[in-house]
């Protein structure tokens, strides 16, 4: 029978982050609009993004495949978050809290594309 994405742990944790992260940038300033706001933003979304997808395909090379690029989206995202925080755009226990998500999410990632072998 075939689970929806929604019931994935990974998934939801994954979403869990992203819209944290459109929360956050809420304080950022005007001027990184296009610039970090567009980066952080796009990275984020990408991560439940290739869950949801590779979720979908049949083949299990198929589905590794997306979640690695849900890897490389959430360290990307992660990145981003380190840089809003030294640049001060984002406060210490924020930033901690999506550093400890991101965290939980990348072990949920590579438990779940193990799972495909």
């Amino acid at each position: 029978m075939y689970k929806s994405y929604e019931s994935l742990i990974v998934w939801q944790k994954a979403h869990e982050l992203c819209k944290q992260i459109y929360k956050s940038i809420a304080d950022f300033p005007n001027t990184e609009r296009y610039r970090l706001i567009d980066q952080l933003c796009r990275a984020a979304a990408s991560v439940p993004g290739n869950i949801v997808e590779g979720s979908a395909r049949l083949s299990f090379a198929e589905k590794r495949h997306f979640l690695t690029i849900a890897m490389g989206s959430l360290d990307e995202a992660h990145y981003y978050l380190r840089l809003a925080f030294e640049l001060g755009y984002l406060p210490e226990t924020t930033y901690k809290h999506a550093s400890s998500l991101a965290e939980e999410v990348s072990i949920l990632i590579v438990r779940f594309r193990r799972s495909f072998r």
